[in-house]
């Protein structure tokens, strides 16, 4: 095989993407296969595999693998993996059924696929049923329980692991130590630390990137701190974590002075520090500041602005009220606009009630993304916040024609190692029982000592008051905090995980509570944390 088409292949298969514009250039290199009769080989062959796998075209993948003369297990292997990146769960069992030879390198891949689909009692399965079980298998595992949730069963894996004298990698380690960040598994997270100070791990930069992003998306942005200043070793993605980390809690002024302290160590920031950088200005209505970094990038490092960087502009001006600036912007973008453009912009309108720019958004949004429920959930809560209760009316009402769903809010909360979910309005159990009847509590000492009258402008109007407020006392983050209050010792921080934007209601109660109930609370919602203390929250009721 010439040299030409090796560096040809192994080129198009690194820069894959699942895109229409890659796919269509990788359709063509196989083109050049076919020309060059490479096609049946087999580094071409499971190169193209793996290529239309990374594209996302699972049927190509399969033709490819079945034109093959004499495929091996990396083939297998291969085609296996494609059906798994595609979505094609049964699809890849089938194949691995069909494997004349296998080895624990196809398990570790079937243990991944299943794994990232959710599919945990398959991959369990898989996994027990091994003869032979090598540090991948029990990494994988691992990292698969942490990342959807399992996190009592990680840690009994992790603890059986190091029994039978196997030892966690570097990438077991920041894998699971990624899970805990996904979900908020504090607990679980500082054991993690724990071992990896005794086991000498603490000097890979990796492992410590992993350690600040998870303390930081846990809501522990102190420990963030101690561990990023303790790193001998600091890489641009060590940098980032930290300004990120900064920026979600709150510290604005904070994630800038690191920047400039990264700057003055020499290191070079990337696209995804400026994304970071402006996430800060825009999350503290920095505007000046954030202007300034969105020209350096460019005109200081000859970084191109990207989509998110445009985003976050628009985030900037939207949320410091300067909407027409934010549309502006927007029409003079030298890119076209995406969804999330448009919808950080529909989010601002709903933040300052403007009805007339959500109204010339609308279109532009929901024609690019017309199913999405939270665009129209939030619009219907403009108009109901405006009074518009006609358009609330025709809002729904096209919901519901065209079987749009309601995203339902939920709320994680750790005790003891031990993941809860709460979901607004999901039927009672034992656990949503003991949130409710606490919550009850708390809202009559709330009403009684901190003079709390619940905000319901965005709730239908043709029920009544005590329906309205019923209403919004159910939302998933009081049931959470409720059930932490029952559960976890005086004086612990409680820490909350929630999938959509925290609501007015639920944000003046968790001040309330932090005051009335002198506790320290910290949510972190679809965008950002709010650190709730003595009455106050780390946002500055600007978010």
């Amino acid at each position: 095989m010439s040299s030409c088409i090796t560096r040809l292949f192994e080129g198009s298969r690194n820069r894959a993407a699942a895109n229409h514009g890659s796919l269509r250039t990788g359709i063509q290199l196989h083109c050049q296969a076919l020309i060059h009769g490479f096609e049946t080989h087999l580094f071409v062959g499971t190169t193209l595999i793996s290529m239309y796998g990374e594209c996302g075209s699972v049927y190509f993948a399969k033709k490819v693998f079945d034109q093959m003369r004499e495929p091996n297990v990396v083939a297998w292997n291969a085609v296996i993996t494609a059906c798994f990146r595609c979505g094609d769960v049964k699809g890849a069992r089938k194949m691995f059924d069909m494997m004349p030879f296998k080895n624990s390198t196809s398990s570790n891949v079937m243990l991944a696929g299943y794994a990232k689909a959710g599919e945990m009692e398959l991959a369990r399965k898989v996994f027990w049923e091994m003869k032979v079980k090598d540090d991948v298998s029990w990494s994988t595992m691992i990292v698969g329980l942490a990342h959807n949730g399992f996190f009592d069963e990680a840690f009994a894996y992790f603890r059986e692991l190091r029994m039978i004298g196997l030892r966690p990698n570097e990438v077991s380690l920041t894998g699971v130590l990624s899970g805990c960040a996904q979900v908020g598994a504090s607990e679980f997270g500082k054991i993690l630390h724990g071992f990896i100070e005794k086991s000498g791990f603490n000097w890979i930069t990796t492992v410590n990137n992993a350690l600040v992003d998870m303390y930081a998306r846990c809501g522990n942005v102190g420990m963030a701190r101690l561990v990023f200043r303790s790193m001998l070793h600091k890489s641009v993605v060590s940098w980032t974590s930290m300004i990120e980390g900064l920026a979600m809690h709150g510290y604005a002024e904070e994630a800038i002075q690191v920047f400039h302290e990264m700057e003055g160590c020499g290191i070079r920031p990337d696209w995804i520090t400026f994304v970071s950088l402006l996430y800060a200005c825009s999350h503290a209505g920095l505007i000046e500041q954030g202007c300034n970094y969105f020209s350096r990038m460019k005109d200081v490092y000859d970084i191109d602005p990207t989509v998110e960087h445009y985003g976050c502009m628009v985030d900037l001006y939207g949320r410091a009220g300067y909407l027409q600036k934010a549309y502006d912007f927007v029409c003079q973008m030298p890119i076209t606009p995406n969804a999330i453009i448009w919808r950080t912009l529909l989010g601002a309108c709903g933040i300052h009630g403007n009805v007339e720019l959500a109204e010339q958004v609308k279109p532009r949004l929901f024609d690019l993304e017309p199913y999405d429920s939270s665009d129209n959930v939030l619009l219907s809560n403009i108009y109901a916040v405006a009074g518009k209760w006609k358009d609330v009316a025709t809002v729904r009402r096209s919901m519901t024609d065209q079987k749009i769903k309601k995203t339902p809010g939920w709320s994680m909360i750790e005790v003891d190692r031990t993941l809860y979910r709460f979901v607004a309005g999901e039927k009672t159990n034992k656990t949503t029982a003991e949130a409710y009847e606490k919550l009850k509590e708390i809202i009559k000492r709330l009403r009684l000592e901190g003079g709390y009258v619940p905000e319901v402008a965005s709730v239908l109007h043709d029920v009544d008051e005590e329906e309205k407020e019923d209403s919004v006392s159910k939302h998933s983050e009081k049931l959470a905090v409720a059930f932490g209050i029952s559960r976890l010792c005086k004086g612990r921080v409680i820490r909350i995980v929630k999938n959509l934007r925290i609501c007015r209601d639920c944000h003046t109660v968790m001040k309330l509570i932090s005051k009335v109930y002198g506790l320290k609370l910290v949510v972190r919602d679809r965008s950002r944390f709010h650190s709730f203390d003595d009455g106050a929250c780390s946002c500055k009721d600007y978010w």
